[in-house]
């Protein structure tokens, strides 16, 4: 793949994924086609600042938890109010990094 489309990619997308990971991802971009670089650039990365502030203010109802696909510890976040907003809490300061690892993840299963 050619560098110039790569370090668009990286520039673009860069801030989705967390740090340690970015020299990983740039390696594996440059073994793939065109075509699944184009399926990388659709995805819809989630941005971690904006689940942060969702986290924040909609917390307690679960909503950063279904953001990331993940149904179950979302319903179970809505019915206890976030853990007694313990765990809504807890997930204000975890967001970004779920949010990085969740883009991680969908990034891996069209890379490889």
């Amino acid at each position: 793949m050619q560098q110039d489309k790569i370090d668009m990619f990286m520039a673009v997308n860069s801030k989705h994924f967390a740090s340690d990971k970015v020299f990983e991802i740039k390696s594996r971009l440059e073994k793939i086609d065109d075509n699944k670089l184009i399926m990388l650039q659709s995805l819809g990365y989630k941005d971690p600042t904006t689940l942060l502030l969702i986290a924040l203010f909609a917390g307690s109802l679960g909503v950063d938890r279904f953001m990331l696909g993940q149904t179950g510890l979302g319903v179970l976040k809505l019915v206890t109010m976030g853990g007694l907003f313990v765990w809504a809490l807890i997930d204000v300061f975890t967001a970004g990094s779920r949010a990085k690892e969740y883009n991680y993840q969908e990034f891996n299963k069209i890379a490889f």
